[in-house]
């Protein structure tokens, strides 16, 4: 069983940074692509950056300039920097990855965490 787990969100004043956290745990042989996405109030689930197993990532052009995604595999955790905090970014964000589980022949498979709230207000 795998579980993720996001972490650091909060009541932030706009113009303040931001580190979110998820840790991957459970049976977990590899994990592929990570992502963040975020929901805002009243509108769809919006997808803000991926990163490969490799480091690669790739952002969402609203976000461009501010947000930062990096991961560390020894630790099975993914994270999302964000700068110069918006209104506009209040947000729960979800964790997202593709984990390999229990060995090299088993099929990765997309899991979910269950969100960390930010929210930008003055």
């Amino acid at each position: 069983q795998v579980q993720l787990v996001e972490s650091g969100g909060g009541l932030v004043q706009p113009g303040r940074s931001l580190r979110l956290s998820c840790a991957a745990s459970g049976s977990i042989f590899s994990i592929d692509a990570m992502a963040w996405y975020r929901q805002a109030p009243g509108k769809e689930r919006e997808l803000v950056a991926t990163i490969a197993s490799g480091g690669s990532p790739n952002y969402a052009d609203s976000v461009k300039g501010r947000f930062t995604i990096s991961r560390d595999n020894a630790k099975n955790t993914v994270y999302l920097q964000i700068e110069s905090l918006k209104p506009e970014d209040t947000a729960v964000y979800y964790c997202n990855a593709a984990i390999r589980v229990g060995g090299p022949l088993n099929n990765a498979m997309g899991y979910w965490g269950k969100g960390t709230l930010v929210t930008v207000s003055s």
